[in-house]
């Protein structure tokens, strides 16, 4: 394919990129930018985080897992760019220096690119802003201190210039065309409605949305994908629409995007968001996608299960829709027909009864041994309706049933609660993996259900309301 974009304020035109070479490899061998370093090549470790800027602003993402056409329109500013045109260091570079936030180097380019982001984008989050970065040496305590010393500095001017120069210049010529402009069977759609004709032509081409699953593939399955079909282009995809009776997400919203619109509706979904990954992972991934790859371990579907989700699915003209939870067939297969997909998923707007939580072995960028969603309706102090999910319980996202039929109707206490819980053992048969067995798995069930009644009636803080 032809891509072009702004590299450290340069214009970067290439002609005939393979699909899937990643922005890393490219660097590194081509452009001899070796700050940008390969740790995990799977978006773990944040080694390789660089800075993309594009018409929706600067967000952080992982260099290894990132294909060089969806860097198309783009600024990219890796570690050599953080600095200024006359080396005068950044403020996150001289308070690392300051407060000896590196040993033996290898993970700074990689914590200076986010914390500049950061620090562009006026976040003092810093351990979220940097719970996608890893450290084996230095340990995180001065390096957070760095980034808090340095919030207070100015944004350096070189800084917010991408931005500008993305406006002054033409980066998003090359290429296009007639349906995305085709070379070495890979396409650029612009929009949804281009997006429908190619894939029903292509049906088994891969869809590339953010590439934080697909990427892995290619990086550690060093699998052919054949045809490729890149969606950055469909930014119509990717609105998120707020109505005063539903809400529709749009397949190509990304998690941080996802977060900033459930938060003020679902705080406890906006609050699991926070936990999915990285926020460079979260400023790629996709809504559809978590949806679309089936996964039984995925964190949105159990939510969106709960809140009642309809999924909308698209055909080349044609559409359909269906009860989300029932888009998940088995393990590994959809209820998705050849060159169909996932335009968006709604829900309708309601009183917030919404909890979710979230098992895993590490609190930040760790992947779900279970995640329960319960979303319960009272009226009269008893149970009117009950919509509960689980990711991790089966081979697929799935309804607790057996549960939710022994709540609705009975008063809202404590020996309601005790009865439903024996239910878990017949809505759910769970494995025995290396993230958890099957005993703890639906211990944690009945464990989650009773924390909910106990939330519900004021029975002390969350676990997010402690603090040292």
């Amino acid at each position: 394919m032809d891509v072009r974009f702004l590299l450290n304020g340069e214009t970067v035109e290439l002609t005939g990129v393979p699909p899937t070479r990643t922005l890393l490899d490219w660097l590194r061998e081509e452009r001899g930018l070796t700050g940008t370093k390969e740790g995990c090549n799977e978006g773990d470790c944040g080694a390789c985080t660089v800075m993309v800027t594009d018409a929706g602003g600067a967000r952080p993402l992982n260099a290894c897992i990132l294909f060089l056409p969806q860097l198309h329109g783009c600024a990219v500013r890796t570690v050599e760019g953080i600095a200024g045109p006359d080396g005068t260091l950044h403020p996150v570079q001289q308070a690392m220096v300051d407060h000896h936030g590196s040993q033996c180097g290898f993970c700074t380019p990689g914590f200076v690119v986010s914390m500049a982001v950061a620090h562009l984008n006026g976040d003092t989050d810093a351990d979220t802003a940097l719970a996608g970065n890893l450290c084996r040496c230095t340990g995180y305590a001065p390096i957070v201190r760095a980034a808090r010393a340095a919030e207070a500095q100015p944004v350096p001017d070189w800084m917010r210039a991408d931005g500008a120069l993305l406006a002054s210049r033409t980066v998003r010529q090359v290429g296009e065309g007639a349906a995305g402009g085709p070379i070495r069977d890979a396409y650029r759609p612009q929009d949804g409605d281009e997006l429908a004709a190619l894939y029903a032509a292509h049906p088994d081409a891969t869809l590339v949305a953010g590439a934080t699953d697909v990427g892995l593939w290619v990086t550690k399955g060093l699998r052919d994908l054949g045809t490729v079909i890149f969606l950055n282009g469909c930014s119509d995809l990717g609105a998120i629409e707020i109505g005063e009776d539903r809400v529709r997400i749009g397949a190509m919203a990304d998690m941080n995007a996802m977060r900033a619109a459930m938060t003020p509706l679902h705080p406890s979904y906006g609050e699991m968001i926070r936990r999915f990954a990285s926020v460079q992972v979260r400023a790629a991934a996709t809504v559809g996608g978590n949806i679309a790859n089936g996964s039984p371990i995925g964190d949105n579907p159990p939510a969106l299960i709960a809140l009642g989700a309809t999924l909308h699915l698209r055909r080349g003209d044609s559409r359909r829709e269906m009860p989300l939870e029932a888009f998940f067939l088995e393990y590994g297969r959809q209820d998705r027909g050849a060159g169909e997909f996932v335009e968006a998923v709604s829900f309708p707007r309601q009183p917030d009864r919404l909890k979710c939580y979230k098992l895993s072995k590490r609190f930040d960028q760790d992947i779900s041994a279970v995640c329960g969603c319960f979303n319960i309706t009272l009226a009269g102090g008893e149970v009117s309706a009950a919509r509960i999910a689980f990711g991790g319980m089966a081979g697929t996202p799935r309804r607790a049933g057996t549960v939710e039929a022994a709540l609705i109707g009975r008063p809202w206490s404590a020996e309601t609660i005790a009865a439903a819980q024996a239910g878990f053992d017949a809505d759910f048969t769970p494995m025995d993996d290396m993230r958890a067995s099957a005993v703890y798995r639906l211990e944690t069930a009945r464990s989650m259900l009773a924390r909910y009644f106990a939330e519900d009636g004021g029975g002390g803080p969350t676990l997010l309301e402690v603090r040292p």
